[in-house]
């Protein structure tokens, strides 16, 4: 039976949680994820864990945050002024807005804290600082 090897076109079913098992994403009820192994499409700790393995294999894979994405940055977090906030855009905490950066790509960002006079904004991914575990099936291989 053939093993993934870097190149390989993959299915893979996967339920992925934090450390206090909340899961955080998952493929049941959906079309397995289709990725290039080795190509940067998926995160580098989970990319690393599917070479070797043979289809039906299953397999738990904790993988750390350096691996998965990367450590909480502080210079991703921004303080701005309130009023140059749109009125019409709620100011929650937890709020998913949407920013543009000077070379016209959107980027998410969360409003994490908001006071009287700015809105701090952090474009840090949600997971970011987290450790992760995923259990994966993998489903189909479509060698390179």
């Amino acid at each position: 039976m053939a093993e993934v090897k870097p190149g390989d076109t993959v299915q893979l079913h996967y339920t992925g949680t934090l450390a206090d098992g909340t899961t955080f994403d998952s493929s049941a009820g959906r079309d397995p994820l289709q990725f290039t192994v080795g190509s940067g499409q998926i995160i580098p700790g989970l990319d690393t864990a599917i070479p070797g393995m043979k289809v039906g294999e299953t397999k738990k894979v904790e993988i750390g945050a350096d691996d998965a994405y990367g450590q909480v940055n502080p210079e991703m977090r921004q303080a701005v002024p309130r009023e140059g906030i749109p009125a019409d855009i709620p100011l929650e905490i937890g709020t998913q807005l949407q920013m543009q950066t000077p070379d016209g790509q959107a980027m998410p960002v969360t409003v994490v804290e908001v006071e009287e006079a700015t809105v701090t904004l952090d474009a840090n991914h949600p997971l970011a600082g987290k450790d992760l575990t995923f259990d994966i099936e993998l489903v189909n291989i479509d060698a390179a």
